[in-house]
């Protein structure tokens, strides 16, 4: 899957992870996909939970290396 924008917010941690999440989907079109990698654990549910509370669609959460998960969204709306 490709995605229109990537987001490394390897580092960060919650709530920083969905702050700087919503405000790279602000900056991109409905329909075009954000790619967020991560490697707070916390974050691999809390950012996917809080992206689809928006209204976004969140196509896939999976790992990508040790300690590391790539969260693919979808702008709706």
């Amino acid at each position: 899957m490709k995605a229109d924008r990537e987001l490394d917010l390897k580092g960060e941690i919650c709530p920083y992870t969905f702050v700087k999440s919503k405000l790279a989907l602000e900056e991109i079109a409905v329909g075009e996909v954000l790619r967020v990698v991560v490697d707070y654990p916390p974050a691999v549910e809390n950012v996917p939970r809080s992206m689809e509370n928006e209204g976004n669609e969140v196509l896939s959460v999976q790992p990508i290396g040790p300690s590391q998960w790539e969260i693919m969204v979808r702008k709706v709306g």
